[in-house]
């Protein structure tokens, strides 16, 4: 019996005074983040929640996060992490298929209002019986009429509390992960698949106890963050300096002033952080710190690589994973030849193969072939969806979906992305769901959206439309109107008119022919 909450835990026995997180001024110790996270699964015993129930949580890089995530953990829970970006309809979407008891939900700001579209998700499902607002001042009253804040919750709970143990296998979160269609779907990830994934990553990275400085800037609701950064950093006492948004020249001046050794990014981030070693920055310093620098969500390009290497004096190693491999599924190896535009070899305990549509074994060199996957990282299943579930694994292999081959040494390269997933700036977009929230506009007949290259993003997103007999709307408003509708990172910002659309011989879109 273990509970992945162990990894806060240890870190406070061995490292009460160490700083576990750190934002501006505020810099909360080891032992002050498991003591918050007691308070949590406290509160959350006292409302009837328990093992195995699930509590969402929306909440932008504050050390609220790990403080919450940790504390639903310790109840026994399992944590559901959401976008910061979603709407109220896709939260309610969410709650609804999670079966969530229970939501905690970040205030937000003026640009982005979390705690509006977070109150409004909620009151659309009745199963979900408790929201509570976080807001940025604890002792603050609530900005939305109604809504329970959780200073006002944790008001007189303790800061002691014995931590449900919880079996290797059982759900401890669950990501919403379309894969590569269809409506989200939530990966459930075991204990067992989070403690494991850690623990390597840090022996990967050949991390050093209570002596790291992490900079985290990826999100921690992503997969990427929360085991790369967050529970690996947890687990080896590092401290994690919080960038709720990033921006590089604010990342710049972190690596330069918490004297950071270990940052994880997308392709985008290093773009911008190169950029941004302008001026007085001392990059020197910088370089004296950085011990590692990892990337995922895409390959990076040969010319970022060499001038990171060039400039910060670091090697970035390049992974691959998917949500419902915990992620982490290959990496290089910093103790062989890292390969620029490869994704690595498996990571300890984990196995890659290429296979065909039927799953039969593609052998040899250079052959290209779906990316397979097998180990410890693999998830439980998607939630509530045993065929989806059958659909990708078998006998432990879980196929990703993407495309790929592997060199004569082992060595694995993506070659393509299945199906027609968009990846914009490091985030999943899935043309299937913008199509069906635009075609819910009364002038909208059918929609076909793309991924289209764009400088910095990566991929944007683009809509081609067809429009009712009769209806008039221009491009402008129609953007608009999805902006409304869906996530920042999902919305088309290019809608192109159409009379019609190519298609196959059997009626399906083709929309490779469409740029």
């Amino acid at each position: 019996m273990i509970n992945l909450s162990v990894f806060l835990e240890d870190s406070a026995r061995r490292y009460p005074n160490r700083a576990a997180v750190v934002l501006g001024d505020q810099r909360l110790t080891y032992a002050q983040v498991d003591a918050g996270a007691n308070q949590v699964a406290n509160l959350l015993r006292s409302r009837g929640i328990g093992r195995g129930d699930k509590v969402a949580l929306s909440c932008p890089n504050l050390p609220y996060f790990p403080v919450i995530y940790y504390g639903i953990l310790k109840a026994g829970a399992v944590v559901v992490p959401l976008n910061v970006l979603l709407k109220g309809r896709e939260i309610a979407y969410h709650l609804t298929d999670s079966e969530a008891k229970a939501y905690f939900c970040f205030q937000g700001t003026a640009d982005l209002p979390m705690g509006t579209e977070g109150n409004a998700g909620f009151g659309q499902v009745d199963g979900c019986e408790h929201f509570f607002l976080v807001t940025a001042d604890p002792a603050a009253p609530s900005p939305i009429e109604g809504a329970e804040t959780l200073g006002r919750a944790l008001t007189g709970q303790s800061p002691v509390f014995e931590t449900v143990p919880a079996a290797e296998t059982d759900a401890a979160v669950i990501l919403y992960t379309s894969g590569t269609t269809g409506q989200s779907k939530g990966a459930e990830l075991s204990h067992s698949n989070l403690i494991l994934n850690a623990l390597t990553s840090n022996r990967l990275f050949q991390a050093k106890p209570a002596t790291d400085t992490h900079l985290l800037v990826l999100p921690l609701f992503h997969s990427f963050g929360s085991t790369v950064n967050m529970n690996a950093g947890f687990s080896s006492a590092a401290t994690l300096v919080l960038l709720p948004r990033f921006d590089a020249a604010a990342a710049v001046k972190l690596l330069q002033t918490e004297d950071v050794t270990f940052f994880a990014g997308v392709p985008t981030m290093y773009w911008g952080l190169l950029n941004a070693l302008t001026g007085d920055v001392d990059v020197e310093k910088i370089a004296r710190n950085m011990r590692v620098a990892v990337s995922g969500g895409s390959s990076l390009p040969l010319e970022i690589i060499k001038e990171v290497q060039q400039r910060l004096g670091v090697t970035i190693l390049e992974g691959y994973g998917l949500s419902e491999t915990s992620p982490v599924a290959t990496f290089s190896d910093p103790d062989s030849d890292p390969r620029p535009g490869s994704i690595g070899i498996p990571i300890w305990g984990v196995e890659l193969k290429l296979i065909d549509e039927s799953w039969n074994t593609i052998e040899g060199s250079d052959e290209i072939g779906e990316i397979a996957i097998r180990g410890h990282c693999i998830m439980n299943g998607y939630y509530n969806r045993p065929e989806a579930t059958a659909e990708v694994l078998n006998n432990g292999w879980f196929r990703t979906g993407d495309l790929g081959r592997r060199d004569k040494d082992g060595f694995y390269y993506i070659v393509d992305r299945a199906k027609d997933m968009i990846i914009r700036g490091g985030f999943n977009v899935y043309p299937r769901e913008v199509e069906e929230v635009l075609m819910t506009h009364e002038a909208v007949s059918l929609a076909a959206v793309i991924g289209v290259p764009h400088p910095s993003h990566g991929e944007e997103v683009k809509a081609y439309v067809i429009l009712k007999e009769g209806a008039a709307i221009t491009e402008e408003e129609l953007v608009a109107w999805s902006k409304e509708q869906m996530a920042g990172y999902k919305y088309p910002r290019t809608i192109q008119f159409a009379e019609s659309l190519p298609m196959t011989a059997t009626g399906k879109l083709l929309k490779r022919a469409l740029t």
